[in-house]
């Protein structure tokens, strides 16, 4: 399948020496919701400003759906609908003139039925005669969303969607953003809510200093990096670990009351078995036990850590 974006040695360097990317290679599958993960000062929202025409790049080329956005910016233009972090609008505006004016200002002419139908999707039909400086954050965020849809994009970028938004109004975002997704649309979002990357995404690229990092399938990047633990509720706290015990990947916490091992879930033998054993023979006693595996946060720390 032809990527809907192709970004090759992408680079930026500001005036003041900054250099904010560095060489990016990336391509976004058609249909997919990617998920770009950083710490603040990464290069997400650069690498996004890029794509979108708004900050123009030291180096590389972009394609998107077959435009280069360089050379072909009003059609690449057209294809991309963007969701800032900030919410910019005019306070004083009606819900539903702004969304009419962002359709307008791609050249696309006025059809009611679609503002509707966008509307109508976002829960936002009740309020488009209302000001905007009356609704409420989540809601504010709603009619940003509803802007970029306007015209009818083939990608969306959706840039730290949950940022100021409560529990129940992102887990509702969610649920929009798969229904947009349903609909055909290829959604990129970058986000610093592990949760939201873990819930949503078909693949994650997790970007640090301006380097790409790793790009993978969520799942997959879980099944490599992922490890599980097992940990043992002891009867007796333990002072150390017991010597005959050495050769296994194993830590004491809690003061001693809980002992921790982590193996692979990829191996053919885990050596549960046999830790269990030996844990008899040392007469080591639990009174509990259970796994768990990593979340994706654990990975993207690790990997973000890891970095020089």
């Amino acid at each position: 399948m032809q990527p809907i974006i192709s970004i090759r040695n992408v680079s930026k360097t500001y005036k003041g020496g900054f250099t904010a990317l560095k060489s990016v290679d990336l391509e976004i599958n058609r249909g997919e919701i990617f998920a770009l993960l950083g710490p603040n000062g990464a290069g997400k929202t650069t690498l996004i400003s890029i794509i979108c025409g708004i900050v123009n790049p030291s180096g590389g080329e972009i394609i998107a759906d077959g435009h280069n956005i360089l050379t072909e910016q009003r059609l690449a233009r057209k294809k991309i609908g963007l969701v800032p972090q900030e919410l910019h609008t005019d306070a004083f505006e009606r819900v539903i003139d702004t969304v009419r004016f962002s359709r307008g200002l791609f050249g696309f002419p006025r059809d009611e039925a679609k503002i509707e139908e966008i509307l109508r999707k976002l829960s936002l039909w009740e309020k488009r005669n209302e000001k905007i400086m009356a609704l409420s954050g989540g809601m504010k965020r709603r009619v940003m969303i509803a802007k970029a849809l306007a015209h009818e994009p083939k990608i969306l970028f959706l840039d730290e969607p949950s940022a100021g938004v409560d529990v129940e109004l992102r887990r509702d975002m969610w649920e929009m953003v798969r229904a947009l997704r349903e609909s055909g649309v290829t959604i990129i979002l970058t986000t610093h809510y592990i949760e939201e990357a873990e819930e949503m995404a078909d693949r994650v690229g997790v970007i640090s200093k301006g380097e790409l990092v790793l790009v993978d399938e969520k799942n997959s990047l879980m099944k490599k990096l992922g490890k599980k633990q097992l940990t043992l509720d002891l009867q007796t706290p333990l002072a150390a670990i017991p010597a005959g015990l050495g050769d296994y990947a194993l830590e004491l916490a809690d003061e001693g009351r809980k002992l921790i091992y982590s193996f692979d879930t990829q191996a053919d033998d885990t050596g549960i078995a046999m830790l269990l054993r030996r844990l008899n023979e040392q007469g080591v006693d639990f009174k509990d036990l259970n796994t768990e595996q990593s979340s994706l946060e654990d990975i993207f720390v690790s990997l973000v850590s890891a970095r020089p």
